[in-house]
């Protein structure tokens, strides 16, 4: 990583750089301003370290007009006063972090190693970026924050290799999404990619759904069928809901996994299966060991690559871009969410993450009438949760009853006297309280 120091003090310069050039890094020094922007003009730096006090261009003027041209600059701001204005003045301006002097070596390491692993994680995800538009793949991954990064970084290395990966994560977060994903980066990406949905098949018919079974083999079995393991041959095959896999039949897929041999139910002819395999589970696999329902062995035959896929309430700068891409898959890019609906949507937990976003974008857009959609055109369960999640209690009931009244006027085609008689209050107290709440018909 190429580093610049910029330090009016000769020593705090040599000093700094005598100690990173030790540790690896390429680094560069400047007295001032003017030398550093000449140098940063020049030189694709990763990182800046920057005297917050210097005579002529200070700290602050010059991260302002590095930023100008390079945004993704990262930097550190040293500082002989540590206040927490400072603090958040460099905050501000760009700056990851700041450090005061004297300058602990040792901090000031952490924090360049930990810089750089945000950038080696940025990087990475923007290969996959950059391969999945360059190979017009069917898969498009949205989110731009660290959570989904850390994500894409993490696909990266581990789709190169053949070992068997668990996907974990709520309901809706796109787990099936990933795996294909994995197969389109790995190298079996000209391989079938061949699904398994573990809690939608009947336990009796589970081993021949996945191994295949000879003709006569039980009751139905008319002709011989190939099993997901023997058509995923060359490709990967991916067991979704891993956890509802029966415990009766554990031992088989162990086996399976262990020796890459299967057999057909009811035949006696030894089948060699070559697949890369991924699983995925919103259920803690774990715990399902200690309770004695999932086998120990298969859970690390299966968890030799973890990645877990973050809710979308811990991703929620990604939602102005989930709700774009919604809107022009459903051919409605003419509709447009305002600030303050954008704000609702932002405060919602969203328990069945991008699943549930996606069916509230269908639901609105289908019963707005008009193109900007508004906070009163989000679904009830929307804006009642943001009557409830701020504002002592007083305020959280006042919010929530108001809500309620427009949702029954709204139901009703604003017809108070309906909507009075669906809230169970006389027509008088719905004027009262409309009134109260400055609601106008």
């Amino acid at each position: 990583m190429k580093i610049l120091i910029t330090d009016d003090e000769d020593m705090q310069r040599d000093l700094l750089s005598g100690f990173l050039k030790k540790k690896g890094y390429e680094v560069f020094t400047a007295a001032n301003g003017a030398e550093a922007l000449e140098l940063f003009a020049k030189i694709p730096f990763q990182l800046v370290l920057l005297d917050h006090n210097m005579p002529g261009m200070t700290g602050d003027k010059l991260l302002a007009e590095m930023k100008k041209n390079n945004p993704l600059i990262h930097a550190m701001m040293i500082t002989a006063y540590g206040t927490v204005n400072t603090a958040v003045s460099v905050m501000k301006l760009g700056a990851d972090d700041f450090l005061e002097k004297p300058i602990d070596l040792k901090s000031l390491l952490e924090k360049i190693r930990w810089i750089e692993q945000r950038i080696t994680v940025t990087e990475e995800a923007e290969q996959v970026a950059e391969t999945l538009s360059q190979k017009e793949l069917p898969v498009r991954i949205i989110g731009d924050g660290p959570a989904m990064k850390d994500v894409l970084s993490l696909v990266s290395r581990v789709s190169l290799t053949p070992w068997a990966i668990l996907i974990r994560g709520e309901t809706g977060t796109g787990k099936e999404l990933i795996a294909r994903l994995i197969h389109l980066l790995s190298p079996v990406s000209d391989g079938p990619f061949v699904e398994v949905n573990c809690g939608a098949i009947p336990e009796n018919l589970f081993e021949s759904e996945l191994f295949g079974h000879e003709k006569g083999a039980f009751t139905g079995a008319v002709s011989a069928r190939r099993g997901r393991f023997e058509l995923a041959k060359k490709g990967t095959i991916f067991l979704d809901e891993i956890g509802e896999l029966p415990l009766n039949l554990q031992p088989k897929l162990l086996r399976a996994l262990q020796e890459n041999r299967i057999y057909r139910v009811g035949g006696e002819k030894e089948i060699t299966v070559d697949a890369r395999v991924i699983t995925a589970t919103n259920r803690n696999l774990k715990t399902m060991v200690e309770q004695g329902v999932f086998r120990e062995d298969l859970y690390y035959r299966l968890n030799v690559f973890d990645i877990e896929l973050p809710p979308l309430r811990n991703r929620k700068d990604d939602i102005p871009d989930l709700v774009k891409f919604f809107l022009e898959r459903y051919g409605c890019q003419e509709k447009i969410f305002d600030s303050e609906a954008t704000t609702t949507l932002m405060k919602y937990a969203f328990p069945g993450n991008i699943r549930e976003l996606e069916h509230i974008i269908q639901r609105t857009v289908t019963l707005a009438r008009g193109k900007i959609i508004n906070v009163t055109d989000l679904p009830p369960e929307v804006r009642y949760s943001q009557a409830v999640e701020s504002g002592n209690l007083a305020e959280r009931l006042d919010s929530l009853e108001k809500e309620m009244i427009l949702a029954a006027l709204e139901k009703n085609e604003w017809v108070q006297t309906k909507a009075a008689l669906s809230l169970g209050i006389s027509e008088r107290v719905l004027r009262y309280k409309m009134g109260k709440y400055m609601i106008k018909a």
